[in-house]
């Protein structure tokens, strides 16, 4: 299978390239992304089947569908990755918290957040990649919070690989800030930047597209790719563990092979929702999936109305930083899987030039075939992680999120939890006493007795350690401070 350019003129043929291609060199024509123009079907033979495997080998199964020009032992061996998790065959878990209502918990890899999930083998096959080519590469990330501390775990020490992280100064938690700046290893590079999420990756797509960025790497005999959910990579592992909840629903009994269920997905560039899309078209029986979001609602609206509008509007900062965004680039991808790469064009050019997009009805209407929207406020979050709590539910402020659209259940419903409570202590101390966090480390730990958890190691030894990285940069230093790095 190949992957094919989101946009396109009239009349013009999609450029089609292979999935190795699309790792390295994700950013397509246009300024678009690499997306397949169809998927593989998973029947009913495949999960039935599935039901007497483990989560390693059910994925397996499901990237051979692909028939992706990446030989299947570089599948194999990234997907050995999991082995690093808290349960090597069950990297995640899924349980009941509520009548009709399962978490499917993807946080318990070595950064404690669902980018685990994708980074850990992600970072294999792309080391593998450049190693087979013989190439050294600059693998660069920008991120919200969570993006960052996976990519650097994974590419950490890794042969023909270095790796650039982009975060907003005082965009993230301090665990989140912590487990970047203190990120030692030799071929790692953190830069905290001025502005907010938006405006890193706005600064990663203008590198990924500036064939002079390309061109001073290329005399330093480096190449370019990135680790966000730009590139297909990323989102390939993210189907599997969507799917995976599917298979379980199945297992257990509490889905017969008829009957569907909804995901729930607290949602910020839209990756972990397109991974949920895909599935739902290869064959898991997902009816709707719900999109949260915070305070930074552009997607509610988008989901609502039909109009993507960025106009008047400034990022808020909230207790869910990871979700506080208001460009969605795996939008984009769902554009095209709906409306063609033609119309895709159009669209994403009337946001670049105007500051919006809208649908017109019938497209709308085929978006809420597949999905619905609402978002949380900072209060209802609190609220939710308090009440929870008390139940014996200890949940961070993305998944959080996710209990606005979990009333009234019809049919059995999957959250999807995306990280550790322990990475956002202070707004976990704020919703559950109703106090101010003084002291993060302290703070943690009297979390941790009070819900009969633990603080992972990783996570307690961040508060001892020295920063690695202290560069802040302004938009326009960005490529300068990255050049100068490479050439050291």
């Amino acid at each position: 299978m190949k992957l094919h350019q989101t946009r396109a003129n009239e009349n013009e043929n999609l450029n089609a390239v292979n999935f190795s291609e699309a790792l390295l060199a994700p950013s397509s024509a246009y300024g678009g992304l690499y997306a397949p123009l169809k998927l593989p079907k998973l029947d009913d033979e495949f999960f039935a089947q599935a039901q007497e495997l483990n989560y390693e080998q059910i994925a397996l199964e499901i990237i051979k569908k692909f028939e992706f020009d990446v030989k299947n032992d570089v599948f194999e061996k990234a997907l050995k990755r999991y082995l690093k998790f808290d349960k090597p065959n069950e990297p995640v878990q899924i349980r009941k918290i509520g009548e009709n209502l399962y978490i499917n918990e993807l946080y318990h890899g070595p950064t404690r957040a669902f980018k685990d999930m994708a980074l850990q083998p992600f970072g294999v096959i792309l080391s593998e990649l450049a190693k087979n080519k013989g190439e050294n590469y600059l693998i660069m990330c920008a991120t919200s919070g969570d993006t960052g501390p996976a990519t650097l775990e994974t590419f950490s020490d890794v042969p023909n690989i270095k790796v650039v992280c982009l975060y907003p100064k005082d965009g993230t938690s301090e665990v989140q800030r912590l487990q970047m700046i203190n990120a030692s290893a030799k071929n790692l590079k953190v830069i905290g930047i001025e502005g907010n999420f938006d405006d890193a990756q706005r600064a990663l797509k203008t590198l990924l597209a500036s064939e002079n960025f390309k061109t001073a790497l290329k005399e330093l005999g480096v190449s370019l790719s990135a680790a966000n959910s730009v590139n297909f990579g990323r989102i390939l592992f993210q189907i599997i563990y969507h799917v995976y909840a599917y298979v379980y629903l199945l297992k257990t009994g509490i889905l017969n092979a008829q009957e569907s269920f909804d995901i729930i997905v607290p949602s910020g560039n839209f990756g972990n929702a397109l991974g949920a899309y895909y599935a739902k078209k290869m064959g898991a029986k997902i009816d709707k999936i719900k999109i949260v979001s915070n305070a930074n609602n552009i997607l509610t609206e988008f989901f609502t109305t039909g109009v993507y509008d960025l106009r008047g509007k400034t990022l808020v900062k909230t207790i869910s930083p990871a979700m506080d965004i208001l460009i969605s680039s795996n939008v984009e991808r769902l554009l095209f899987d709906k409306f063609g790469a033609v119309r895709t064009k159009e669209l994403m050019q009337n946001l670049s030039q105007n500051g919006f997009y809208s649908l017109n009805s019938s497209e709308l209407e085929e978006l809420k075939k597949d999905f619905e929207a609402d978002f949380c406020s900072d209060e209802e979050c609190e609220e939710i992680i308090k009440e929870q709590a008390s139940k014996g539910v200890i949940i961070d402020p993305h998944t959080a999120t996710c209990f606005k659209m979990s009333s009234n259940l019809t049919r059995p419903n999957v959250i999807t939890s995306t990280a550790h409570w322990v990475k956002f202590a202070p707004s976990m101390f704020k919703a559950c006493k109703n106090e101010e966090l003084k002291d993060e480390r302290l703070g943690l730990e009297a979390l941790a007795k009070e819900f009969s958890d633990i603080v992972p190691e990783s996570i307690k030894s961040l508060f001892s350690s020295q920063a690695v990285h202290t560069d802040i940069a302004k938009q326009d230093e960005i490529e300068e401070k990255i050049l100068n790095w490479i050439k050291r």
